[in-house]
C-alpha cells in the first residue's frame, strides 16, 4: 500500500439550509474533489422520465423526446434499448443499429434516463439503459450483466464479489456493477443493497406504466445525500458538517455503514469563522474559479478555455535562486505535472486539453516530467488519453467530463465583456452575501439592525429574490437586516 492510500482523507459539507450545498474531500489538507449544489437550480441528471418521442431526425439517426422539462432532450440511436423496437429490421450493411426511423416512431413512450444535463442551446442526452446506483451496486435493467470496478485489482476479491452476486441471483433482465466500495464487505451487507435497488426498480416500473407522459418517474438525490452513498469510503477518516439537520442525516448513514466509528461526524458552529475558513480550504476553492493557479516554487498555471479546447500554459514566474535554466524549467515543469491533474478533476474540464510545457531539452527530464503526469492521472475517476511531449512542448490530452462541473453552476458570461470572460453569477453572489448574513446574525454582539452593504446590481437582486430568506433569517434570530447599496 502506498503512502497516500494510507493517509486518512476528510470530508467537508457546508450548507446554506434551502440553498446550496458544497461537499469537499481533501487529503492531508489538499483537496482532492469538489463538488457544489444550487438547489435553486434545475438539476436533472440521473432522474428517470417517461418521455414521448417528438420527431426522429433520420440524418443524425437521433429522437428528440419530449420528457416534461422545456426543452427536448436528444436520444441517440445507440442509447436505444432494443426492447423499444416497434418493428425487426435488419441494420443495413457495415452499421451496426437498424434506421431510427424504421424502429421508432413520434409519439412512442419510453422511460429516459438523463445522461447529461442540458447546456446552452443543447437539450439534455438521454438514454434509455436505466441505471439505479445504491450503495454497493449499480442496477441496471435491460441489461444481464456482472461488472466489477475496475479498481477492485485484486483477484480473489473479484472472484469473491462475483460469487456472492451469483448466490444472491438477479431477477431475469437485471444486471449489476459492483462498485468499488463493495471491496471487503461481507454477503449480508451486499444482500441488503442489492434488495433495496430491486425494490427500488420494482416501483419505477409500476410508476412508469402508470403515470401520464411527461412524467417524473425516478428522481436522483441530493448532494448531501450522495455525499454519503458515492463517496464516503474507507479511508474518510471524519466528516464535517455545518449543519445539525444534514449531520444527523450523514450519521444516520454512517451508523448503517461503520457501526463502530460513532465519533466520525463533527459538527462545526463556530459562527466566527466558516467550515472552510477553520480547515483552511476557502483559497484552495476560490483557485479552482481563477484563471491562474499558484506552484510551490512560484511558477503559476494558467488555464483559458476556448470554443474547442483547454489551453493550459505553465508560466516560471520569478523563481529565486535558481541561476540554471534547464533546472529551473524542469524543476517547475515537474510541478505543472503534479498539479495540472488535479486542477482538471476539480474543474471537471473534459475534451481536448493542450498543455504548453516550458522548453526542455534533456531527454531525461522530458521523460520524467511525462512519468509524474501519467502517475498524477491515476488518481482521476474520468478516462483519459494522454500523448507524449512533443518538439515543441506540448501535451495533447483527451478527459472524459463526468457530470456538471462547479464552474458551469457558478460561473456565467460576464455582460460586461460579451462573453469574452467569466464573472461569479448574481445567484452565487447571493449566497454567499447570505451565508456571511446568517454568520453575523448569529454572533452575541450583532448590531440592530445589521446593515449589509453590497454592490447595487446584487442588492437589486437579493431584495428581488431573496427577500422571502432575508425574512425568515430576520424572525429566527429577531433583528432586521438592511441591505444597502455600497458606494463606487
Amino acid at each position: 500500500m502506498s503512502n497516500a492510500q494510507k493517509r486518512k482523507r476528510k470530508m467537508f459539507l457546508s450548507v446554506l439550509p434551502g440553498e446550496q450545498i458544497e461537499l469537499v474531500l481533501a487529503l492531508d489538507g489538499v483537496i482532492q474533489e469538489y463538488y457544489v449544489e444550487m438547489l435553486g437550480q434545475i438539476k436533472t441528471k440521473g432522474n428517470i422520465y417517461k418521455g414521448k418521442i417528438h420527431n426522429i431526425d433520420q440524418a443524425l439517426q437521433a429522437a428528440f423526446i419530449n420528457y416534461g422539462t422545456g426543452k427536448n432532450g436528444f436520444l441517440q440511436v445507440d442509447e436505444v434499448h432494443p426492447e423499444y423496437y416497434q418493428a425487426e429490421v435488419k441494420p443495413g450493411k457495415g452499421h451496426k443499429y437498424p434506421p431510427l426511423q424504421k424502429v421508432l416512431k413520434p409519439g412512442q413512450e419510453l422511460l429516459v434516463q438523463v445522461v447529461k444535463e442540458p447546456t446552452g442551446n443543447k437539450g439534455a442526452f438521454l438514454t434509455t439503459y436505466l441505471s439505479l446506483p445504491g450503495r454497493y451496486f449499480v442496477l441496471t435493467p435491460g441489461r444481464e450483466q456482472l461488472g466489477i470496478s475496475r479498481k477492485i485489482e485484486d483477484e480473489k476479491e473479484r472472484e469473491r464479489l462475483k460469487g456472492i452476486v451469483q448466490e444472491l441471483k438477479l431477477d431475469e433482465g437485471l444486471g449489476v456493477i459492483v462498485r468499488t466500495v463493495s471491496e471487503g464487505q461481507n454477503k449480508t451487507s451486499l444482500s441488503r443493497d442489492l434488495q433495496f435497488l430491486k425494490r427500488l426498480w420494482k416501483e419505477v416500473r409500476k410508476k412508469g406504466v402508470a403515470e401520464k407522459t411527461p412524467a417524473l418517474i425516478y428522481e436522483e438525490k441530493d448532494l448531501a445525500f450522495r455525499a454519503a452513498r458515492d463517496y464516503l469510503t474507507e479511508d474518510v477518516s471524519e466528516i464535517w458538517v455545518d449543519n445539525e439537520e444534514v449531520a444527523q442525516q450523514v450519521q444516520e448513514f454512517v451508523n448503517l455503514i461503520f457501526p463502530r466509528r460513532k465519533k466520525m461526524v463533527r459538527i462545526h458552529s463556530d459562527p466566527e469563522k466558516t467550515l472552510m475558513e477553520r480547515f483552511n480550504l476557502e483559497k484552495q476553492i476560490s483557485q479552482i474559479f481563477s484563471r491562474e493557479v499558484e506552484l510551490p516554487s512560484g511558477g503559476r498555471l494558467v488555464f483559458d478555455q476556448t470554443e474547442a479546447l483547454m489551453a493550459v500554459d505553465i508560466n516560471s514566474g520569478k523563481i529565486g535562486g535558481e541561476k540554471d535554466f534547464r533546472e529551473m524549467a524542469f524543476k517547475t515543469n515537474l510541478e505543472a505535472a503534479e498539479n495540472i491533474p488535479r486542477q482538471l478533476m476539480l474543474r471537471d474540464v473534459g475534451g481536448q486539453i493542450v498543455i504548453d510545457f516550458i522548453e526542455m531539452r534533456d531527454k531525461k527530464h522530458i521523460s520524467q516530467v511525462e512519468k509524474a503526469l501519467r502517475a498524477a492521472l491515476k488518481s482521476d475517476k474520468a478516462r483519459t488519453d494522454v500523448s507524449r511531449i512533443s518538439r515543441f512542448g506540448l501535451i495533447q490530452l483527451v478527459r472524459q467530463r463526468l457530470g456538471i462541473s462547479a464552474l458551469s453552476v457558478i460561473m456565467e458570461s460576464c455582460r460586461h465583456c460579451q462573453g469574452t470572460g467569466t464573472i461569479r453569477n448574481l445567484e452565487w453572489q447571493a449566497l454567499q452575501a447570505q451565508k456571511e448574513i446568517y454568520r453575523l446574525l448569529r454572533r452575541k454582539s450583532c448590531p440592530s439592525p445589521l446593515e449589509f452593504p453590497v454592490d447595487q446590481d446584487l442588492a437589486v437582486y437579493l431584495l428581488n429574490h431573496k427577500r422571502d430568506k432575508l425574512v425568515h433569517m430576520e424572525q429566527q434570530f429577531d433583528n432586521q437586516v438592511l441591505i444597502t447599496p455600497r458606494e463606487g
